[in-house]
């Protein structure tokens, strides 16, 4: 049975080790290869650190198989003043997919939303080649917006190959996202 709990400090090294699978499954041939194989685990560790030891403003959950971290969705706080907060990342461990984590991370991050900033939308952004995902938001309702580069991680355009693209997908009223709460066991 997959759980579901807000990540803390002790979650680092296995939040930050899902989100690099993901980025190698996922953004290869938008990230440079150097970066995906040798640099992100480093890049990454260092960045959950961070983020699940100050969570002012923030909000990761995670979700859990059999003891194992299988998906993470993080939400920072009024990151826009039209769009609300951004969902910073959502994955799902590769194995799982099309089984209801995303959809049940998703709903939680949008319940948690609605208790921490009544009122405000729920936006994220997409890259532009990961066309599954953009079918995944479109089927939850979400609708696509403006379209941008992608900023380069830690500000160093190397780790990109060319000019990559991300789509922001937005959801006014994330009730609409909470709606399948129901359906899971939380």
């Amino acid at each position: 049975m997959t759980t579901f709990r807000v990540a803390g400090a002790d979650d680092a090294a296995a939040v930050a080790e899902l989100h690099g699978d993901s980025w190698r499954r996922h953004y290869r041939g938008a990230y440079a290869d150097a970066f995906l194989d040798d640099e992100s685990p480093e890049y990454l560790g260092g960045m959950w650190a961070k983020r699940l030891a100050a969570r002012e403003g923030t909000r990761t959950t995670v979700a859990e198989y059999d003891g194992q971290l299988v998906g993470l969705s993080h939400l920072i706080l009024d990151a826009d003043p039209k769009f609300g907060a951004l969902v910073d990342n959502l994955h799902v461990r590769a194995p799982l997919k099309r089984q209801g984590i995303g959809t049940q991370l998703l709903a939680l991050t949008a319940e948690a939303l609605q208790e921490a900033s009544p009122g405000s939308g729920i936006y994220l952004w997409v890259l532009e080649q990961n066309t599954a995902a953009q079918g995944f938001y479109e089927a939850r309702g979400g609708i696509q917006g403006d379209r941008t580069e992608v900023p380069p991680p830690g500000g160093e355009p190397r780790r990109l190959n060319g000019r990559p693209a991300c789509l922001r997908y937005y959801w006014p009223d994330p009730a609409t996202l909470t709606d399948s709460i129901s359906a899971y066991d939380a």
